[in-house]
Parts: C-alpha cells; sequence; structure tokens
C-alpha cells in the first residue's frame, strides 16, 4: 500500500522564500552593467581576440583592453559585485548581474574584477585569511593589480575526491615544505598571477577530512615549476590551465591559510559560492547562444524560405527558452537559500544547479551550432568555445556525479 509522506510537501526550513526578485540596487546595477555591456564591452571582443591571435595560443599576454574595461567599469561601480562585504549585494542580487556577465565570458567577468578563480582565492582569503594575509594579497586581489590561481586537482588521483589528493604539505621548523604536482591549475600562466593557493596534506593519519590543509605560495617561490598549459578542447585560454611542479618549496608558516587540517572544509565554503557564479554566468552564454540561434534563424534562406519557418527550427528555439528559464528559476532559488540560510542549507539546490545549468547552456549552445552549420563549428562565432567551455564546466568544481550523489543522499535522508 501506498502512504503519501508529506516531507515533500511541507515546507521544509532549509528552503528559500520563492520570491526570487532582485533588489532595487541590483536592478540599478543591471541597468547600468547591460549599458557598460553594449558600450564598451562587446566592441572590445575583435580586439581582444585580434591581439590573441596575433600574439599566438600558446602567449599568455594580457590584451591592453582588458584593463581598460577595468578601469571604465570601476569609474562606473560596477566593480567586485561578487563578494557581499564589498558590494553589498547578496548572491540572489548578484545572479541577475553574473548573467549579463556571462555573454562575454572572456571578458566581462575580468572587467568587472569578478573572474575564476580569483574570486573563490578572495572568499577564501576574505573568510580566513589573517590581518597580514589579507593586507599582503587580498587587497591587491580586489584592487585587481594582481591574480592568483587555486592549486588543487592533481593528475595522479581522481580529485573529486578531494580526500584522495597526494601533495604533502610538512612543517620544518618556522616554515612548511611542499612537495607534489597539480594540474588544472587555472589562471597560473598569466603574467600578472602573483600567489598560489595550494591544497595538500599536512597529517595524513589524521580523519579523512582533516588531512589537508591550503597554503599560500608566491608563484616566484624556488621550486615552484609551471610545466605547461593544458588545452581545453584545443584551445589555450589567456591565463592558462596549468600543470605545476612543488619541488621542496618553503614557505614561512605564516603562509598557512586558517588551520591546519582545515583544508577541506574551507575547499567547500569556497566551491559553494564559486559553483552557483559560474551556473549565473552559465545562463548568460545560454542567453547569447539562443540570440544568435535566432537571428541566424532568421537571416539565413534555405530551399526558399527563411530557417525560422521551418518547424525544426522553430522547436529547438522554443525548447530553448524553455529549459532556460526553468534553470535560471532552480539558480536563482540556490542563491537566495545561501542568502536566507547559508551554504550549508543551499548545497542541494547548488549541486542540482550545477548539473542542470551546464546541461541546459551545451543544449542550447549545440542548437546554435546546428542552425549556424558550418560557421558554427569556426571561430567566426563564439559558439564552438562557449561548447569547450560549457562542456569541461561538467567536469570542474565537481563532476556531474558527484553532484548527483550529494542530491540522492539528501532525498534518501528525507524518507528515512
Amino acid at each position: 500500500m501506498t502512504t503519501l509522506r508529506t516531507v515533500a510537501l511541507d515546507a521544509q526550513p532549509d528552503v528559500a522564500s520563492l520570491d526570487l526578485r532582485p533588489s532595487g540596487k541590483a536592478l540599478e546595477l543591471r541597468d547600468r552593467l547591460i549599458e557598460f555591456m553594449h558600450s564598451h564591452v562587446f566592441p572590445a571582443e575583435h580586439e581582444y581576440e585580434a591581439y590573441r591571435r596575433n600574439a599566438g595560443p600558446e602567449d599568455h599576454t594580457v590584451p591592453p583592453v582588458v584593463e581598460a574595461l577595468k578601469e571604465e567599469a570601476r569609474t562606473r561601480g560596477l566593480w567586485n559585485l561578487f563578494l557581499p562585504a564589498e558590494s553589498g549585494i547578496g548572491q540572489l542580487d548578484y545572479a541577475t548581474l553574473a548573467e549579463i556577465t556571462g555573454w562575454s565570458l572572456h571578458l566581462a567577468p575580468e572587467a568587472t574584477n569578478g573572474q575564476a578563480p580569483d574570486t573563490g582565492n578572495m572568499e577564501l582569503l576574505h573568510l580566513f585569511g589573517t590581518d597580514d594575509q589579507k593586507k599582503q594579497w587580498l587587497d591587491p586581489l580586489l584592487n585587481g593589480e594582481i591574480r592568483s590561481a587555486f592549486s588543487m586537482t592533481e593528475i595522479a588521483v581522481a580529485s573529486s575526491d578531494a580526500t584522495n589528493i597526494e601533495t604533502r604539505i610538512e612543517r620544518d621548523g618556522d616554515s612548511y615544505i611542499i612537495n607534489g604536482r597539480k594540474w588544472w591549475t587555472s589562471g597560473a600562466a598569466d603574467p600578472r598571477c602573483r600567489l598560489l593557493i595550494v591544497m595538500g596534506k599536512t597529517d595524513p593519519n589524521a580523519p579523512a577530512h582533516r588531512q589537508q590543509s591550503m597554503i599560500l605560495v608566491p608563484i616566484d617561490t624556488p621550486g615552484v615549476t609551471i610545466v605547461r598549459d593544458v588545452p581545453v578542447f584545443g584551445h589555450y585560454d589567456q591565463h592558462g590551465h596549468c600543470e605545476v611542479v612543488y619541488d621542496n618549496v618553503r614557505v614561512p608558516a605564516d603562509h598557512l591559510l586558517g588551520e591546519e587540517g582545515g583544508g577541506f572544509a574551507m575547499a567547500q565554503a569556497r566551491l559553494g559560492p564559486g559553483r552557483i557564479h559560474h551556473c549565473m554566468r552559465a545562463l548568460g552564454a545560454a542567453e547569447r547562444a539562443l540570440s544568435l540561434m535566432t537571428t541566424r534563424a532568421q537571416e539565413r534562406v534555405a530551399f526558399g524560405s527563411p530557417l525560422a519557418e521551418q518547424g525544426v527550427v522553430q522547436h529547438q528555439i522554443a525548447e530553448s527558452r524553455i529549459a532556460i528559464d526553468q534553470a535560471r528559476l532552480l539558480c536563482r532559488l540556490a542563491a537566495k537559500t545561501i542568502d536566507e540560510h547559508g551554504n550549508k542549507a543551499a548545497a542541494p539546490y547548488v549541486s542540482a544547479a550545477k548539473v542542470s545549468v551546464p546541461r541546459v547552456a551545451l543544449e542550447v549552445i549545440d542548437r546554435a551550432i546546428q542552425v549556424h552549420g558550418g560557421a558554427g563549428v569556426s571561430d567566426d562565432v563564439p559558439l564552438a568555445a562557449m561548447y569547450g567551455w560549457h562542456r569541461s564546466m561538467r567536469i570542474f568544481d565537481g563532476p556531474d556525479e558527484v553532484h548527483l550523489r550529494t542530491i540522492a543522499k539528501n532525498e534518501l535522508r528525507k524518507y528515512k
């Protein structure tokens, strides 16, 4: 006999209220940001790409237009919007702004000082850094003067389970010595990168989630070697995704971030907002892909009529609109739950968004590629690069399978 269980129907304490409207301040910032995108960011995309083509795919020199955009954004008050302590807005308000920056992923997030991995690193330093660490590293990051990298993933182990990490961080008098090999250390190839936040084991004999710690390593410390920049689907990003070797790297003991054994908990604190920020930007990419698809469908004529008059294309456009709007609501619910109840309560919703939103973005981008035909897989339009990044998103910050496991465990707990 089936019994109706009320657990899924009752209001639960970890669910945000369903008023998902942004505040008046966020709406004012949104209008300002949209104007900035049209007047400065979109016109700069061609200059950015031309500079990178001329420099070569593995050259990591920063196109000058980036710094010009940063200066302009700062004068407009569009700066450090991701961090509530700096912006005065919460995650729900930031969702609508981050989505707009996702329309130009290589330019707009950095122009507003909201680019990964710096945002997550700034959150770590803000939450766990000492006064001296904040002065040395957080302040110049908030000012956009330097960049940083987060060095957690390892080539030799399945790093989706962070307890697998093998890099050692060992105390030696007034110092720590670091030995290990990392990869996907995003940002380490950027010439402005000054800081590596490294996660490794300080006590392999401790309980599984208390073995890891994080430590601040200046990138020019002896023993740090950038082995290579790893391409993503054959594409080299300007800031790089690097393989890094740490060979007897010695740093002062006061470079430890937080406490020994706190690395795993700090990683979760860092990744919670970071995951939802990626989802917010992915919605913007999906919207841009839909915009490109509808424009192409109306302009391109095949077999005597515009593609937009073909039923199959109309279905693709309609399915894309439905999927984006559904994903946006889920993303905003997760963001508001963070605002009202914190990262821990929001974890199942963040995981759901982290699985759902990249899938939707990929579906919409793929449809747009198909409507564009041969142009869709070329670099004449941004769709191919967008596809590569958002396919990667199903792996970084926790692969789909890990987040599905989190969601399932949460559901199973409800019915025990």
